[in-house]
C-alpha cells in the first residue's frame, strides 16, 4: 500500500477497535489500481456520525445530515462517512432522505459506476461486489445496477460519464450509454456550478478530444451554459492538440472557437458561474490573444500582459496555428526578463513626487504623466531612477 493511505490506517484501525467496519472507498481505490497519483482518501465506516465523533474528539460537521464528518489526524483532515442507504431522489440530483447501514455492500450499491464501487481495507484486501475491477481490466465505464436508475437518482451522473472517458480514457459500456443518450434532457435540473465540476475536469483530461466529439454525439452539449446550437464551432475545438493546456487556456480556446468578444465574453463565463478572479484572467487571455493572432508582442504589451498572460497566450497561439516547435514562447519571456521593470510599482517616482515637482494640484494629469513615464523607460527612453526622471520630464514640458 501506498500513500496517502498509509497515513490514513491509524483511522480505520480505531473505528475497527471501537468495533465497527472501516474502508477505503471510491476514486481513490480506483486510482489506486490504475497506478495514477492519489491526493486525497474517502473513508467509510459502519459507525453513525455520533459514534465517529465520540472516537475522533477532533472532528468537524461538514455534512453530517449525510453521514460524513471531518477528522483531524496528525495535521491531516479525513472524510469519513457512515455506510448509507438513499431514499426517493428528488429533482434527480439529491436523495429526499438517506438511512444509515452497517452493511459495506448496502453502501457500495448506491454509487455510481462499478469502478468506483470496490472497497479496500487496511490490509490491502479488496471488496469489490459489483466486478469495478474487471471493468478497470476492460477500461469500462459501467453503472452499478440499472444504467436508467443511476441517472434518474442523480442526471450528474452522466456528465461524470463523460468525465471519465476524457481522465481515464475509458469507453462507456453499451447499456450505460444507451441510457445516457436517452435521460440526458435531464441535465436541465442540474445546477450550473455542479456542471462546470465535471465539464472544467472533462476540458483538462487527456483523452479531451473523444470526451468533447461525445458531447456532441450524444448532444449533451446542448444542456451546458451558452453551448447549444454551437455543434460547428466546439467541433473545431476538438480539431486541435490542446493535451498541454491548462484549464484557463482552455476555457480560452473555447472561447475563441466560439468567436466570443467583447462583452459577450464576460456573459459567456458568468452564465458558467466563474469566480470573477478566474475570468477576469480569462479575458485578459483572451485580449492578448486577438493581438498576438494580428502581430508580434511590443514590449508594451509583453509590460502589461505580464509573464502568465504572455506564456498562455503564446501556447494557443501556437495550438490555434498548428505549430509543433515551442521555441517562442521562451523566446518572448525572454524579451519579457529583459524590461527594465515588469510593474507600475517599480517605477521610481510617485504621484506626490510630480505634485511637488511642477507645483500644480493633483488630478488626472498626474495619471497621464505617471503612464508617459512608464512607457518611456519600458522604450528604454529614460532610466527608472528619480533624478534622470525629473529631468527627462522638465526637458520634455518645454518642448
Amino acid at each position: 500500500m501506498i500513500e496517502p493511505f498509509l497515513s490514513a490506517i491509524p483511522i480505520l484501525k480505531k473505528l475497527e477497535d471501537a468495533g465497527f467496519e472501516a474502508y477505503f472507498v471510491g476514486g481513490s481505490v480506483r486510482d489506486y489500481l490504475l497506478n495514477k497519483p492519489i491526493s486525497d482518501v474517502d473513508i467509510a465506516t459502519s459507525a453513525t456520525p455520533q459514534e465517529v465523533k465520540a472516537i475522533f474528539p477532533k472532528s468537524v460537521d461538514i455534512g453530517i445530515e449525510h453521514g460524513t464528518v471531518l477528522i483531524i489526524h496528525n495535521h491531516q483532515s479525513y472524510e469519513v462517512t457512515t455506510f448509507r442507504t438513499e431514499g426517493e431522489y428528488q429533482d434527480y440530483r439529491r436523495p429526499k432522505e438517506v438511512s444509515f447501514i452497517r452493511n459495506l455492500t448496502e453502501d457500495l450499491e448506491r454509487r455510481d459506476f462499478t469502478m468506483n464501487a470496490i472497497a479496500m481495507d487496511r490490509n490491502g484486501r479488496l471488496i469489490d461486489p459489483f466486478n469495478g475491477q474487471e471493468a478497470i481490466k476492460q477500461k469500462i465505464i459501467k453503472t452499478v445496477g440499472q444504467a436508467t436508475d443511476r441517472f434518474q437518482e442523480d442526471a450528474l451522473r452522466m456528465m461524470r460519464a463523460v468525465r471519465f472517458v476524457s481522465q481515464l480514457s475509458f469507453q462507456i459500456e453499451q447499456e450505460t450509454m444507451k441510457a445516457l443518450t436517452q435521460l440526458i434532457p435531464l441535465l436541465e435540473k442540474i445546477a450550473v456550478e455542479r456542471k462546470r465540476t465535471e465539464f472544467e475536469k472533462l476540458l483538462i483530461g487527456i483523452n479531451r478530444r473523444k470526451a468533447i466529439q461525445l458531447l456532441l454525439e450524444t448532444n449533451l452539449v446542448s444542456y451546458l451554459p451558452g453551448l447549444k446550437r454551437q455543434n460547428k464551432q466546439i467541433e473545431l475545438l476538438h480539431t486541435f492538440e490542446c493535451e498541454h493546456l491548462n484549464l484557463k487556456e482552455m476555457w480560452s480556446l473555447l472561447l475563441y472557437c466560439l468567436n466570443h468578444s467583447g462583452r459577450s465574453i464576460e456573459t459567456f463565463l458568468r452564465e458558467w458561474r466563474l469566480p470573477v478572479k478566474v475570468i477576469k484572467e480569462i479575458k485578459q487571455i483572451i485580449l492578448y490573444l486577438t493581438k498576438r493572432l494580428e502581430q508580434e508582442w511590443t514590449v508594451y504589451d509583453l509590460f502589461l500582459a505580464g509573464r502568465s498572460t504572455i506564456t498562455s497566450v503564446e501556447k494557443l497561439y501556437l495550438t490555434i496555428n498548428r505549430i509543433k516547435e515551442e521555441q517562442s514562447i521562451q523566446y518572448w519571456i525572454d524579451q519579457y526578463d529583459q524590461l527594465p521593470i515588469k510593474n507600475s510599482k517599480e517605477l521610481d517616482v510617485t504621484g506626490s513626487d510630480l505634485i511637488e515637482w511642477f507645483k500644480q494640484p493633483g488630478g488626472p494629469w498626474v495619471k497621464e504623466s505617471l503612464l508617459r513615464i512608464e512607457r518611456a523607460i519600458i522604450f528604454q527612453e529614460v532610466e527608472n531612477e528619480k533624478r534622470k526622471i525629473k529631468e527627462w520630464l522638465m526637458k520634455c514640458s518645454q518642448n
